[in-house]
């Protein structure tokens, strides 16, 4: 290199060549670095970008959630006074299934008339399940002569002839159970004579009253309110006697009646309570003589409150007015205490505290 091009070289060194990139400022930097943060291109000095609506979807849900509300008031205006302790005497929602023996009687519940419009007003019943659903059926496991799935089918057969007994409305009428006999062992020979004598006498005796194993009421004497009977009970099992399966059932039915000819709006309403427990026996076929899907009563016991007082006549009689009074003079007695066994010291059968006072229905 000749000295005139190094002495070049030195100067373009510290002055700059002509054209050299240059570095920008730090506000050329921060201007760059906003351009590139932006979508779209950028905007004029007189652009007006209007503001994005805000959603409104906190209102839309408490406004829908509102309607619904009203909604569910008025169809179902009862049930929702019964939530916050209403008409209904301050329930707390609906008792959980019995799973095992209660220890002591329900609470006290308000004084309050049953109208037609809610016949368990004023019961712990109005916080029982209706029908089938009140009886609670254990989990099934092999025993005795049966493997489980045996079981859960006789189980299942038991709660069937208590449905059939207890909640047929055909039966409640005071027609014949067909469907509770078909249940029943043909070949056990006392109770196949008590149903012949119990169901075709017009004068049945303590021994043969049709009430200790069926639910019924003459049509022209009483009628239910609604299609609800309350129940609340449960079956357990064990192994019985060469092997069979024992189960027992200890349930609690109770019908709102009213007067069959009153029809106003002011009719009285009376409930009847009936409480039974029922052992059946589901025998090995091997060692008893029976049927398929029969089983054989072991016991049968009856306790029932507002369901008449004189003679057996084959019927509930709920005491009407002045009809029929219970006697103030003997045993206090709460139909709701299920705390304790059914009395049947005198046999297989007993009609229990069916006189007895009352201490509320």
């Amino acid at each position: 290199m000749s000295d005139e091009e190094w002495e070049r070289f030195l100067r373009e060194s510290v002055t700059g060549a002509a054209g050299a990139p240059v570095e920008p400022s730090a506000r050329a930097r921060e201007v760059e670095r906003r351009l590139r943060g932006r979508s779209g291109p950028p905007e004029g000095p007189r652009t007006y970008s209007p503001a994005r609506p805000r959603r409104r979807t906190g209102w839309f849900v408490a406004g829908l959630v509102t309607v619904v509300a009203l909604l569910v008031v008025g169809l179902f205006p009862q049930q929702v006074v019964g939530w916050f302790g209403g008409s209904d005497g301050g329930q707390d929602g609906p008792l959980a299934a019995e799973s095992e023996g209660p220890r002591e009687a329900p609470g006290a519940e308000p004084d309050l008339r049953p109208t037609l419009a809610e016949p368990f007003r004023g019961s712990p019943a109005a916080r029982w399940a209706d029908g089938a659903a009140g009886i609670t059926v254990p989990p099934a496991r092999a025993t005795g002569w049966m493997d489980a799935a045996r079981v859960e089918r006789a189980l299942r057969q038991s709660r069937d002839f208590l449905v059939a007994a207890g909640l047929d409305s055909r039966v409640l009428r005071g027609e014949r159970p067909t469907k509770a006999i078909a249940l029943l062992n043909p070949h056990q020979k006392d109770v196949q004579q008590y149903l012949r004598t119990s169901l075709s006498s017009k004068a049945p005796t303590p021994e043969t009253d049709p009430l200790l194993l069926f639910s019924r009421f003459r049509p022209e004497q009483a009628r239910l309110v609604g299609d609800l009977v309350k129940t609340r009970g449960r079956l357990t099992y064990r192994e019985g006697k060469r092997g069979a399966l024992e189960v027992t059932a200890d349930v609690t039915f109770v019908y709102p009646t009213t007067p069959a000819g009153d029809d106003g709006r002011d009719a009285e309403v009376v409930r009847t309570i009936v409480r039974r427990e029922v052992v059946m026996s589901w025998d090995d076929p091997a060692k008893v003589v029976t049927e398929p899907g029969t089983m054989s009563l072991v016991s049968y016991a009856l306790d029932m409150t507002n369901g008449g007082c004189s003679a057996p006549t084959g019927y509930f009689v709920p005491p009407f007015g002045t009809a029929d009074e219970q006697p103030t003079d003997e045993a206090r007695v709460d139909p709701y205490d299920r705390s304790e066994p059914i009395d049947t010291s005198d046999g297989t059968t007993s009609t229990g505290n069916g006189c007895a006072t009352a201490t509320r229905s």
